[in-house]
């Protein structure tokens, strides 16, 4: 599956050596090799040269044999061996690099020596008896002066005792701490720099050296740790004894940041570092591991030495990735961590008894690409996801780009939920999705994929049967680059300018109906998430908006990627967003339409009723041909084609024969309302299309001008009424009403143009029509003053009874009320209608009057000056008629009767005849009189008041009444104590200054007084 790892043996002990390595361990440029013997070896080990990407694309299948060294130099050079170093097998060695030191385990002691000189330094008598120890190194700030330190640490098992060191900064600190534990100690590993995981003969515990404190973790199977396992733990032993064979030990080893490993026999354990499980499943292991360790990012296990084989494991998948032979190795040493970070992956070391290996890490890209080609999508991404982004070329491109390859695997095996809901994730381009689909869901996308490119010359057979069926992906510099095709500039910019093959196009035709319907909805859901999120790139009127407007109004989204994935472009730099964006948003909308039309047609219309991008001509032609009229009309109004869609719904009302339409679509009713919700700036097509309505059903279309909304309210109103005047003057007389009585427009000419046609109308009707339309122009005429009299007056008839009112009101409207008077008493008879409009007119001129000032005080006497009231005309018509007329003395008295206060008794009197007797106007001099009186007992009640007022502000002046700082009568005393209440010094002699509240200061401090008195009332 893949070449992770290559082995390269640096160290062979030759045939006449008849020693055995019995540990290793890497040190700088430097292998340390204990023998059995007791000796130990230095070798000096020369770099691996360079492997590039190319050089470690291996294909191999599940092992990999040992590369062997055919260059002429060695890849390690012995530098010195002590054969003195100890007595006895060296078991176990490590290195304090700070301290200068080097441990070695040998006849279950453990001794120090100097690192330079390898010299024996100290013994650690008290750990007579060790089977095992763990050492670790780790940057410590000072709980107290918050320096770095470097803090080294050494465990070692001694039986039941667990013994600790530690050297702060290369000195050692203070004695051995020492913890009992339950059962012997088979193995230690450090957990943390501060945790440590001792596995014990029966089970494993998580000891904390500074508080002492055990955890015993609870495990599956041999890994045990539950109460009363321990016994059946006893069983297994004796099982392994009886078969001749060793008791697997316990064995652990940190995976990642927090994450380790327990492992005993063939069970598996998975825990955090505070020793918590992690509830995932066992590694599927055949036979017991002998060691196991962690290169980053992948998981070792070394078996037993008869198998002589390490396993490569991905630690999140467990999949098994590689495995190479190694005959006879028993020992995997790696590189610290803690101590060491520079073997992140670069290598480790196995070790047999004879032979010591270097495992040479392959490059992550070569390794990422030879997982691609072999179709391990899911390892790929899983180990991408491990590595950091750092140590990868394009992490974040190369991730996706594998994981959209992985959704179009995922659709090629029918699992489309799945497939589009990781399209979904990566945010794929649209266009790559639905290539996928056939050509009735993807349209042309899906004839341009079938077809060759013009870009790109068509391959020979021979050329595409040599090709495998995943090729290794490149170095990746967009994160939606083709992996079939090698990106140019151009295919950059487009994704639909890449041809590609069967990773980009889908075999739609080896699908059922069914199989492409469930497709199909999967791809709905998948649009219209891709269009709720591509919504926010656009205004209300389908504007692009600028990037940093719409990168404000996200949260945390980086709004940039998210376009430069929807794109599918590497960087929008030389991108035109005004013209790709409305391009993609027309591509999903396009395919949302036909995706609804397939599968859930119903869901259609939904699509219409909000702003779209869809294709017209592609929506057109699909509803036409399932003849949908009514969706078809939805969404020519959505995308504002309002002329084809009035011309179907014109051609529909007209139709005679209606088998085969829609009922909703016949008559008029839906081009009414169709019209009723366009605007102003549409006045010429709504009446274009208005007409046919207005002729065939006026009652109903009519309503397009005379709706309450604000379309109709806003539509240019002179030319509607001339449009309305030239199909008939009745629809155009009921607009003029609208307008004028309920939108209160006070536009002179529409005021006229409507009495014109009352006037039209009278003069072309009789009967009760007749006197309906008078009864309007009349009120019409007393209520508009927008109106002209003049040219009324010249419309109006001067000899026709039916026009007599209306000439009166027309004269009313000049201030003509002579004539208007003589029409009401002499052409209609009507002296009460004649008082009437005199009552109005009096009434108008007295609410004017009141409202402007009066210059001076009205007067008990005679007005004999003033201008002649409106009742003075009527009776001087009375009395003196125009020539042909009688005079009318029954009217003309009971009018100075009632209104004899309003008639000067100077002018009234010179207009009656000499003959008329006194009595008879007993009636008009008692009201005036009357009159007088109430006007000179007004003023003197006037006069009383005033007096009464003017007496009481005096004595308040004077005396103070009533008010509380007194009048000019008070008094302030004034003694050696008083003090100015302003600079506070005594008064005396000195000139002094009062206030309205009796407070008394100094004349010169009086000017500060007022200020501190006004800034207080303005804070009030």
């Amino acid at each position: 599956m893949l070449a992770a790892f290559t082995a390269q043996p640096i160290v062979e002990l030759k045939q006449r050596d008849k020693s055995k390595i019995e540990s290793i361990l890497s040190h700088s440029d430097q292998l340390l090799v204990g023998l059995n013997t007791g000796s130990l070896r230095i070798y000096r080990v020369r770099n691996p040269p360079s492997r590039s990407s190319e050089d470690g694309n291996i294909n191999d299948d599940t092992s990999a044999t040992v590369d062997a060294s055919n260059s002429t130099s060695k890849p390690t050079e012995l530098l010195r061996e002590y054969e003195k170093f100890s007595k006895y097998k060296i078991e176990q060695l490590a290195v304090f690099r700070e301290a200068n030191i080097l441990i070695s385990l040998s006849n279950g002691l453990v001794s120090i020596h100097d690192l330079g000189t390898y010299e024996l330094q100290e013994q650690l008598t008290n750990t007579k008896g060790a089977t095992v120890f763990a050492a670790t190194s780790n940057i410590v700030k000072d709980s107290t002066t918050g320096v770095p330190t470097l803090v080294s640490r050494l465990a070692v098992g001694v039986k039941r005792r667990l013994l600790l060191w530690s050297w702060h900064d290369g000195e050692l600190n203070g004695d051995a701490v020492e913890i009992a534990l339950s059962h012997s100690i088979k193995s230690l590993t450090w957990a943390s720099g501060t945790k440590i995981l001792a596995g014990l003969s029966t089970h494993y515990v998580l000891v904390h050296p500074d508080s002492q404190d055990v955890k015993t973790i609870v495990g599956p199977g041999s890994i045990g740790g539950a109460p009363g396992q321990e016994s059946s733990r006893l069983g297994g032993t004796m099982s392994y004894i009886g078969m001749g064979g060793m008791v697997p030990a316990p064995l652990a080893t940190g995976l990642g940041e927090n994450e380790m490993l327990l492992a005993r026999d063939i069970n598996t354990h998975f825990i955090d570092r505070d020793g918590e499980p992690m509830n995932r499943r066992q590694i599927p292991w055949r036979s017991p591991p002998q060691a196991i360790g962690y290169s980053y990012p992948h998981l070792l296990a070394l078996q037993e030495a008869s198998k002589g084989s390490l396993e490569v494991r991905n630690p999140k998948t467990l999949t098994l990735l590689q495995s190479i032979d190694l005959p006879g190795a028993v020992l995997l040493q790696v590189p610290n961590p803690n101590i060491s970070l520079a073997h992140q992956g670069k290598g480790f070391l196995v070790a047999s008894e004879r032979i010591v290996w270097r495992m040479q890490g392959l490059n992550y890209d070569a390794q990422i690409d030879s997982l691609v080609e072999g179709g391990y999508l899911d390892e790929a991404i899983s180990l991408l996801e491990m590595i950091e982004e750092t140590l990868i070329k394009d992490k974040v491109g190369r991730l996706r780009e594998i994981k959209m390859q992985k959704a179009q695997k995922l659709f090629d095996e029918k699992k489309f939920r799945d497939a589009l809901d990781l399209f979904g994730e990566v945010s794929a381009p649209p266009e790559r999705v639905i290539r996928l689909y056939p050509a009735i869901i993807a349209g042309d996308l899906a004839i341009d994929a079938e077809s060759p490119s013009p870009e790109a010359p068509a391959s020979s057979p021979e050329e595409h049967a040599a090709k495998p069926k995943h090729k290794k992906a490149e170095v990746i510099a967009s994160p939606v680059q083709k992996v079939k095709t090698a990106a140019t500039d151009a295919d950059a910019e487009s994704v639909r300018s890449v041809k590609t093959s069967d990773l980009t196009t889908g075999d739609a035709e080896g699908l059922s109906e069914k199989e492409i319907k469930t497709a199909v909805r999967e791809l709905q859901a998948f649009l219209a998430d891709v269009r709720r999120r591509l919504q926010r790139f656009f205004n209300p009127d389908q504007t692009v908006r600028s990037l940093s407007e719409v990168q404000s109004g996200a949260q945390v989204e980086d709004i940039r990627q998210f376009t430069e994935h929807l794109l599918g472009v590497s960087t929008l730099e030389d991108v035109d967003l005004g013209e790709k964006l409305p391009a993609v948003a027309r591509l999903v909308d396009t395919t949302l339409f036909r995706a609804h039309m397939y599968a859930t047609p119903s869901l259609a219309g939904s699509l219409f009723r909000i702003s779209n991008f869809c294709d017209p001509d592609v929506v057109m032609a699909k509803l036409e041909e399932s003849e949908r009229y009514n969706d078809l009309i939805e969404f020519l109004y959505g995308k504002r084609l309002h002329r084809q869609a009035l011309e179907r719904l014109q051609k529909f009302g007209k139709a005679e024969h209606t088998e085969d339409v829609d009922p909703q679509l016949h008559g008029a009713a839906r081009t009414v309302s169709y019209l009723q919700n366009l605007g102003p700036d549409s006045i010429d097509m709504i009446l274009e299309f208005a007409r046919w309505p207005l002729e065939a059903a006026p009652e109903m279309a009519i309503e397009i001008f005379l709706a309450d909304t604000e379309n109709a309210e806003s539509l240019p109103r002179h030319k509607v009424l001339d449009f309305l005047e030239s199909i008939d003057k009745n629809l155009a007389q009921r607009y003029l009403e609208h307008v004028v009585d309920e939108l209160d427009d006070q536009t002179p000419d529409l005021h006229q143009r409507l009495v014109t046609l009352y006037l039209e109308r009278l003069k072309a009707e009789a009967g009760s029509d007749q006197q309906e339309t008078l009864d309007k122009l009349v009120t019409l005429l007393k209520a508009s003053e927008q109106y002209s009299p003049a040219k009324t007056l010249g419309l109006l008839p001067r000899d026709e009874p039916l026009f007599y009112e209306p000439r009166a009101i027309v004269f009313s409207r000049m201030g003509n009320h002579r004539q208007a008077l003589e029409v009401y008493v002499f052409k209609l008879h009507d002296p009460a209608r004649a008082e009437e409009y005199c009552n109005q007119t009096h009434l108008e001129e007295t609410i004017n009057d009141t409202s402007k000032p009066s210059s001076r005080r009205k007067s008990t006497t005679d007005p004999v000056d003033e201008q002649p009231s409106i009742y003075h005309i009527l009776l001087n018509l009375y009395l003196h008629p125009p020539k042909g007329e009688k005079a009318l003395w029954g009217p003309a008295i009971e009018l100075m009767t009632r209104h004899g206060p309003r008639l000067p008794a100077s002018s009234t009197l010179e207009l009656i005849p000499e003959d008329l007797l006194v009595k008879e106007l007993e009636f008009y001099f008692r009201g005036r009189i009357r009159n007088a009186n109430t006007v000179m007992n007004d003023s003197m009640m006037s006069a009383g008041l005033r007096k009464v007022e003017a007496v009481r502000v005096q004595a308040a002046l004077l005396l103070g009444e009533g008010v509380q700082t007194g009048g000019r009568g008070r008094k302030v005393r004034i003694d050696e104590d008083r003090v100015c209440g302003v600079c506070y010094k005594r008064l005396g002699g000195s000139v002094i200054s009062v206030f309205p509240d009796s407070s008394v200061v100094h004349l010169g401090c009086a000017a500060r007084k007022q200020t501190e008195s006004a800034g207080k009332s303005q804070h009030h």
